[in-house]
């Protein structure tokens, strides 16, 4: 995953269409499913901080961590606010190295289509898996095929904001299920003028039975997989898949 440098300064503004204490709560519902509070949870590819401060409001002991910096500076600085409380740690996911053992982890909004290699994917199961104690959850959420082909595709989006205009443009390459992302972001200096920065990166279609196989490699028995937030099973026109995973105990697995 890239670190979005320029991309932090207005992520918060491009996303306000996200409603993250819905997403907050319907994680937490499936978590109150299977553990009991209070839990450690990590927010996996935490970016600004803004579901990780819902998760906090929740009454979960929260630990951010994402790549970009830029990311997290914007994070600690809004839980400073907040009353703080949160630990943010500004590391790559595949090298994922924690201080202890976690309840719960979280990686949402698409945050695992981010990671274009089966290999780098892989390698972040594997840290999750070894930082998760027996029995703790793995929770994830997926844009779907049909989102990447049928939405994301060729598709271009414009924001025209006073603090920003932003120009997104997507790129769909069939031959490795992979859409090329481009941000364009004009910032207006004064005067009528512009300055012209950029971020490029990709989202990479995952198919089910290659998560649940690296899921099950890395030692996670999959719970449920529902379609678009809710608790049913995933329509053909589904653009979100969420999986529930659970670290299985050692010497469980032939039982």
């Amino acid at each position: 995953m890239n670190a979005y440098s320029y991309f932090a300064q207005y992520y918060d503004l491009l996303t306000k269409n996200v409603e993250y204490g819905g997403r907050a709560r319907y994680f937490h519902q499936i978590i109150s499913r299977h553990l009991s509070p209070p839990a450690i949870l990590l927010d996996l590819a935490c970016g600004t901080g803004s579901l990780s401060l819902e998760f906090a409001a929740l009454g979960y002991e929260v630990i951010g961590v994402d790549v970009s910096p830029e990311m997290l500076g914007v994070a600690t600085e809004k839980s400073g606010a907040a009353g703080g409380g949160i630990l943010f740690l500004c590391q790559d996911a595949a090298r994922l190295d924690l201080y202890g053992t976690i309840d719960v982890c979280v990686c949402a909004l698409d945050s695992i289509n981010h990671f274009t290699g089966v290999k780098q994917l892989e390698q972040v199961f594997s840290r999750v898996a070894l930082f998760t104690r027996p029995g703790g959850l793995f929770l994830f959420d997926v844009n779907t095929p049909y989102k990447h082909r049928h939405i994301l595709a060729d598709s271009c989006f414009v924001y025209d904001l006073d603090e920003v205009y932003c120009v997104w443009q997507n790129s769909y390459r069939p031959q490795n299920d992979t859409v090329d992302i481009a941000l364009d972001f004009f910032m207006p200096t004064g005067g009528g003028a512009y300055l012209r920065r950029e971020e490029r990166f990709s989202e990479r279609i995952f198919s089910q039975e290659l998560l649940e196989g690296l899921l099950r490699q890395c030692g996670f028995e999959v719970l449920g997989l529902w379609g678009d937030d809710s608790f049913a099973p995933p329509q053909p026109d589904a653009q979100r898949l969420i999986y529930a995973a659970r670290k299985i105990a050692q010497g469980k697995e032939h039982e």
